[in-house]
C-alpha cells in the first residue's frame, strides 16, 4: 500500500507542476488541497485519470484532489517527494500577491473563513458526538442499563460536553489558524468568552478596565462572537509585529495584542456577534417555518452538491449553532441526515447495478465508506461525478426523505455522526422522532438506491458488462 501511496503522490506532483509549484500543501478527511503559485500548470484531465483520484474541484483559491480516507498517507508521501512541510508552505504562502478585492471575493472570503475555522473541528465533534451516541444507547433513554447518576453516565456526558462545552475554545484556534494569527492566542480569544465569573455576570452592565461601558452576556451557545474577536485581534496582531522591535516582540506583541482586543471584544464584537448570530438562527427557522417541509426537503436534495464545494460546512456551523441555542435543530441538520442517507443509497444502488468484478470492489469499498466511515465523497465523485445520471437519483431521494422529515417535524439533538449511527442523533426528541428520523433516512436511502439501480446506468456502460 505504501508504494500505491508513493506512485499516486508522484503522478499528482507531475501533473500540477512539480514541487516548486506549491506553496502550500495540507489535506483535509478525503482531500489534498493545494496552494499553487500558478495554476495554468495544472493538467486538470490528467490528474482526473490517475488511479487512484476521484476527482479535482477548485475552491477557495484551492486546488482540491479527491482521494478517500487514505488521504494522509498519500499527503505523507506528497510532501516527502516534494522536499516540503507544512510550516515551510505556511510561510511561503504568506508572500503571495493579494488579489484585488470585489463585494463577491469578500463574501467568499468570510465564508471562507467560517466553514475553514470548523472544518478543522470534525474529528474531535465526531469523537465527542460518538460518546453521546453510546450514552443515549446505554442511557435511559433507550436500553436504560445506566442511570443518569452512575459514573459511567457522567463520564460519557464529560466527554460530550468536553468538546461541546468548550467549542469557542478550539474555534478560536482553528480560526486563528486560518487567519495565520498565533493559535495559543486564539484558544486565549475563546477562553475568556468562557470564564465562569464573567458568565455569571449574563445580561449585567461591565466597565471593562473600570471605564469602558458594556453588558456582559453569556456567549457559550454561539459562535459568531469568537470568529470576530479573532479576525480583529489577527490584523492588531500583526499590526504590533511591525511596530515592536523583535527583542521585545515575544512579551509585548501577545499582550499589546490582547489589551487592545479585549475592551473590543466585551463592549462591540462579542455583543454584535451575538446579534448576528441570533439574526441568522432566525432566518433559518423563519425560512423553515414559512417554507415548512419544503424547505428540509429542497435542502435534503440539494446537500450533496453542495458538500462538491465544501460550502455546507458553513450550513453545519448554523446548525451546530441552533444545537448549541436550542438543543435541537430541526432544518439544516435534519436535511443534512436525509441526504447523507441518500449518499449511501447511491452507493449501494451501484453496487448491486455493477457486474465488472473491479468496478464493484470499488462500488462496496464506496458503501462502507459511507455506512461506516461516515465519508461520501468517495460515491459522490466516484458514482455521482462518473456517471452523472446517480445524481439525479440522489437528488430525488434526498428530496423524498427530507420531504418526509420536515412534514413529521424531525429535530437533530446531536451533532457529530456521520454514519449509519447518525440515527441517534434523533434519541433525544423521543420515540417518536426518533421513529420518524429512521423512516425517513431509509426512505432516503431505500429511494436514491432503487432509482440508481434502475435508472443510473446507460445500458451498453461497460462497468454492466461481466469481466
Amino acid at each position: 500500500m505504501s508504494d500505491k501511496n508513493k506512485q499516486l503522490a508522484q503522478a499528482i506532483l507531475e501533473q500540477i507542476g512539480g514541487a516548486d509549484n506549491i506553496s502550500l500543501a495540507t489535506h483535509c478527511m478525503t482531500r489534498l488541497r493545494l496552494n499553487l503559485k500558478d495554476r495554468s500548470l495544472v493538467n486538470d484531465e490528467a490528474v482526473k485519470a490517475i488511479p487512484g483520484v476521484l476527482g479535482l474541484v477548485e475552491s477557495g483559491g484551492q486546488v482540491q484532489i479527491v482521494i478517500g480516507q487514505h488521504v494522509p498517507k498519500v499527503y505523507q508521501e506528497l510532501t516527502t517527494l516534494a522536499g516540503i512541510s507544512t510550516h515551510e508552505a505556511i510561510e511561503e504562502n504568506l508572500d503571495k500577491p493579494k488579489e484585488k478585492l470585489t463585494l463577491k471575493k469578500v463574501g467568499m472570503n468570510i465564508l471562507d473563513y467560517m466553514a475553514g475555522s470548523v472544518t478543522p473541528l470534525i474529528p474531535a465533534m465526531i469523537t465527542a458526538a460518538m460518546f453521546k451516541t453510546v450514552l443515549v444507547i446505554i442511557g435511559p433513554d433507550l436500553l436504560n442499563l445506566i442511570s443518569v447518576k452512575s459514573d459511567a453516565y457522567v463520564l460519557l456526558n464529560a466527554l460530550y460536553n468536553a468538546f461541546f462545552y468548550f467549542m469557542l475554545i478550539y474555534v478560536g484556534f482553528t480560526a486563528a489558524k486560518k487567519l495565520g494569527a498565533n493559535q495559543v492566542m486564539g484558544l486565549f480569544a475563546g477562553a475568556m468568552l468562557l470564564v465562569p465569573e464573567l458568565v455569571a455576570l449574563d445580561g449585567q452592565a461591565f466597565q471593562v478596565y473600570g471605564f469602558i461601558p458594556s453588558t456582559m452576556h453569556n456567549y457559550a451557545q454561539t459562535l459568531l462572537p469568537v470568529l470576530l474577536i479573532v479576525a480583529v485581534m489577527s490584523y492588531l496582531e500583526s499590526f504590533f509585529k511591525k511596530i515592536i522591535p523583535s527583542t521585545l516582540a515575544t512579551i509585548f506583541v501577545p499582550f499589546l495584542t490582547m489589551l487592545m482586543t479585549v475592551p473590543l471584544a466585551f463592549a462591540l464584537l462579542a455583543p454584535l456577534g451575538n446579534i448576528l448570530g441570533n439574526w441568522i438562527g432566525s432566518a433559518l427557522i423563519a425560512f423553515n417555518n414559512r417554507a415548512g417541509f419544503l424547505a428540509t426537503a429542497v435542502l435534503a436534495a440539494i446537500w450533496c452538491f453542495l458538500i462538491l464545494t465544501g460550502m455546507h460546512h458553513v450550513l453545519i456551523f448554523f446548525g451546530i449553532s441552533s444545537i448549541l441555542t436550542n438543543g435541537v435543530d430541526f432544518f439544516v441538520l435534519t436535511a443534512g441526515g436525509m441526504a447523507q442517507f441518500a449518499a449511501f443509497g447511491m452507493a449501494i444502488g451501484a453496487f448491486l447495478r455493477i457486474r465488472d468484478k473491479e468496478e464493484k470492489g470499488l462500488a462496496l469499498g464506496y458503501v462502507i465508506s459511507g455506512l461506516v466511515g461516515g465519508v461520501t465523497e468517495p460515491t459522490l465523485f466516484g458514482v455521482g461525478m462518473r456517471f452523472k445520471k446517480p445524481f439525479i437519483a440522489l437528488a430525488i431521494g434526498g428530496f423524498v426523505g427530507g420531504l418526509y422529515a420536515g412534514v413529521m417535524s424531525v429535530g437533530t439533538y446531536v451533532a457529530g455522526a456521520t454514519n449509519f449511527l447518525m440515527v441517534l442523533g434523533y434519541v433525544g426528541g423521543g420515540m417518536t422522532n426518533t421513529i420518524h428520523g429512521i423512516i425517513g433516512c431509509l426512505i432516503s436511502l431505500g429511494v436514491t438506491a432503487a432509482l440508481t439501480y434502475l435508472f443510473g446506468f446507460d445500458k451498453q456502460d461497460p462497468v454492466l458488462q461481466k469481466d
